[in-house]
């Protein structure tokens, strides 16, 4: 009988040979206690972290708290319902309008994760007979919500304004057109051209949807993102974004102006086929996404955090995804998997948490460890993590 796990041999006899050599196990770290959006208990001791997206800090703010215990006490843990059912309650409608004011568009759709939001409404808008041209370098959710609606995907060279434009122009004539972008890609945390790329974009007559996931709330000046800090976030069609990066907890939205969109709370599989957020969450996240409506402050120590370490990593030898800061995602490539382990282990026994991330999740077949910092981030402790990379770089040999 064929075992149906023998595809994955190979990944299983890489993973046993990385814990053969006694490295602890970098995807299956336990926070035993998380003490701020910045230190946590890991294995009995207090960590710095700088893995978590958590890049406004607001998991712990007392408002955000506070509007989530009230929650709870006032609709319970759950609506054991989707949307389009009973799963629809004040708070669902309360996070969709802070949203609305945030981007200054008319339509918010909240789901249940930034993962479904991406799989629902790609999959949804593009289908048989219509063609996606996106990144080559496109989050694991935009693939899957190509997958899943069946339109003919098209990709082309990370960042490549020209590549975007070739396949354009071989769309067939009167093809349903949808191109796909991030604002900043999650891996390397570099950015998008979106300007020039949704400039073609429109003079080829195509849809454009672009992912914030990893901007919203601290890029542009009102955080709403890329596109903003461009200028042309007004030519965007759906804005796609998650509330587990800056707003500090779970869940998913698609932002658009377009005046048929409320149709896509009947046809997307994603929305209408599961359970709504539990009140809590939905509560927690209007809080947060009002509170980074004026977090003016927060953004310019964020920025001052990501230009000082990636500088300071620079001037210590390490190689990294970006030559400037360019988000608050600094990646710093790793010769490779095993020395890449044997780096992250080191950090760790250092007294920080970063992410280790290898193939197929990197562009290229890279190793790398992601760096994500916070607002929260005290301007010593960015200098106490530049002297850990410092200390685990020589002991592993990396520089």
């Amino acid at each position: 009988m064929t075992d149906l796990f023998s595809k994955f041999d190979p990944l299983i006899e890489q993973r046993r040979a990385l814990l053969a050599g006694g490295v602890e196990d970098p995807f299956n770290l336990v926070m035993e206690r998380v003490i701020s959006p910045t230190v946590a208990v890991c294995n009995g001791r207090e960590t710095i972290l700088l893995g978590t997206y958590n890049y406004m800090g607001m998991t712990f703010d007392p408002d955000v708290i506070a509007s989530g215990k009230q929650a709870l006490d006032d609709f319970g843990s759950g609506t054991t319902g989707s949307r389009v059912l009973n799963g629809t309650y004040a708070g669902h409608r309360a996070c969709e309008e802070a949203l609305k004011e945030f981007y200054g568009m008319d339509h918010a759709m909240v789901f249940s994760t930034g993962y479904q939001a991406n799989l629902g409404i790609i999959s949804t808008i593009a289908g048989k007979g219509d063609y996606i041209i996106l990144d080559i370098d496109s989050h694991a959710s935009i693939w899957d919500g190509c997958k899943m609606g069946d339109a003919e995907v098209v990709p082309f060279k990370h960042n490549d304004i020209e590549a975007m434009e070739k396949r354009l122009k071989r769309v067939p004539e009167g093809a349903g057109k949808l191109v796909v972008l991030e604002g900043v890609y999650s891996m390397l945390g570099d950015i998008a051209p979106l300007k020039e790329m949704i400039r073609i974009a429109k003079e080829n007559g195509a849809m454009v949807l672009v992912d914030e996931a990893h901007s919203m709330g601290f890029i542009g000046p009102n955080g709403r993102g890329v596109a903003e800090d461009q200028g042309c976030l007004e030519d965007v069609d759906f804005v796609i974004g998650t509330f587990s990066k800056s707003v500090g907890t779970v869940g998913g939205f698609c932002v658009s102006n377009h005046p048929k969109f409320e149709i896509m709370r009947l046809v997307c599989r994603p929305y209408v086929f599961t359970a709504s957020l539990p009140p809590s969450v939905v509560h927690t996240a209007a809080t947060s996404i009002r509170k980074l409506m004026h977090a003016g402050n927060k953004r310019a120590h964020l920025w001052e955090n990501s230009k000082t370490l990636h500088k300071g990593l620079r001037d210590k030898g390490f190689q990294l995804g970006t030559s400037e800061a360019q988000s608050a995602i600094i990646a710093v490539i790793m010769p490779d998997l095993e020395r890449g382990a044997a780096m992250w282990e080191a950090l760790l026994h250092e007294g920080l948490y970063v992410n280790l991330a290898r193939p197929p999740a990197t562009p290229a077949g890279m190793t790398l460890l992601r760096c994500s910092l916070c607002a929260e981030h005290s301007a010593d402790q960015v200098q106490t993590i530049i002297g850990m990379f410092e200390r685990a770089g020589k002991a592993v040999g990396i520089i």
